[in-house]
């Protein structure tokens, strides 16, 4: 029997299904794909448009897919999905049905988690058309207080008692997209890890996602959460620019848009990714086969460019070192991402590489 040497968990994605918020927002059938389609190059050797290959533009409301999903993942290594879930406070969700039609039919038979996007969708968030304007909420991220964490721990308890959900030690993993925006995280952790035991569950596996400066891993930690995901892309990308110059830059950038490009060489960033802390039993590290938010974000982008499938497997070389010394339900590894298309940020097959990404993650991962 094979060998898997890590627990890949990978980013999930479900905005490829129109949606009346998005119709009225972006325009009438607005998907992931809208973006991926009107990307354009920025400079010369730019990989503009992403142009997806063995899967084409799907439609995540086709059961079909989401099997062939599995499927490509499954081979690849891969041991689930975290499917990002969003709850914006009394009871507001938009892109549940993908996950929802998931769970309730039993389809595919692949493992998943559910990671809270718990942010506030702007003007800015999904269109680079809107980069120009002046910021506003489109909905805006609430915390209504104990009545309303009630009721979103038992919206996510079907998920939960899911044979299919994953867990560290039995307890469902549970991600938090931004854990330091939680007006009191002690009070969220408390309430459902006391309601996980009242429905039978040997707890929550809570992990916050930590990414800007290194300082900010212990901060979450120290908040409650059992694990954090370390991303290190800010950390690496003011070792490449040099730290003042990053600060520098990204307030130009932030204000004056595209005057500049804020451009990495792939090869670089992954040299600087991780740090010792990236060791710990309770840090799961982040692995990103590539990074563009171009179709996104236009000039403002941060973009990564130069990736290639050999320079992925120096990266997971590197990752899958990390863990050696952790047991094994706590080496995980997040993917960064299953198909965030418009931030070029994805492992699914495209036509310039098909899926020698893929192939790379299973020939590290497995032995």
């Amino acid at each position: 029997m094979k060998n898997v040497q890590a627990r890949v968990i990978a980013y999930y994605l479900p905005q490829f299904h129109p949606i009346p918020e998005n119709d009225k927002w972006w325009g009438k059938g607005f998907t992931e794909w809208t973006n991926v389609g009107k990307a354009k190059p920025l400079f010369k050797g730019h990989y503009q448009p992403r142009v997806p290959a063995d899967l084409g533009y799907y439609d995540l409301r086709m059961p079909e897919i989401r099997e062939a999903q599995a499927e490509l993942a499954r081979n690849a290594g891969i041991e689930g999905f975290m499917y990002w879930h969003y709850w914006f406070g009394n009871g507001r969700r938009v892109l549940e049905r993908p996950f929802n039609e998931v769970l309730q039919s039993g389809k595919p038979d692949f493992p998943f988690c559910l990671g809270w996007a718990n942010h506030s969708w702007t003007n800015h968030g999904w269109n680079s058309s809107t980069q120009w304007q002046k910021k506003s909420y489109i909905i805006e991220q609430s915390y209504p207080g104990e009545k309303d964490i009630i009721e979103h721990f038992y919206c996510v308890l079907p998920a939960f008692q899911d044979y299919r959900y994953l867990s560290v030690n039995k307890k469902p993993i549970f991600l938090i997209y931004d854990p330091l925006s939680l007006p009191n995280s002690k009070q969220f952790i408390d309430s459902w890890q006391e309601l996980a035991n009242k429905n039978g569950l040997a707890g929550i596996h809570f992990v916050g996602l930590a990414s800007g400066w290194i300082n900010n891993y212990q901060k979450v930690l120290d908040l409650g959460f059992n694990a954090i995901n370390t991303n290190g892309q800010w950390h690496a990308e003011s070792i490449v620019k040099g730290k003042y110059i990053k600060l520098i830059e990204h307030k130009i950038i932030s204000k004056f848009g595209g005057l500049m490009l804020d451009k990495y060489r792939y090869s670089e960033i992954i040299k600087y990714l991780y740090s010792e802390f990236d060791k710990k039993t309770q840090a799961y590290p982040t692995i990103i086969p590539q990074w563009d938010r171009s179709a996104r974000s236009g000039r403002r982008a941060s973009i990564y460019h130069g990736s290639t499938p050999k320079l992925f497997a120096q990266h997971l070389s590197e990752a899958l070192n990390l863990l050696k010394n952790k047991d094994f339900e706590h080496r995980i590894l997040f993917l960064k991402s299953w198909n965030e298309w418009a931030e070029g940020n994805y492992i699914e097959p495209d036509i310039v590489f098909g899926q020698d990404y893929l192939h790379k993650l299973k020939e590290s991962l497995i032995s």
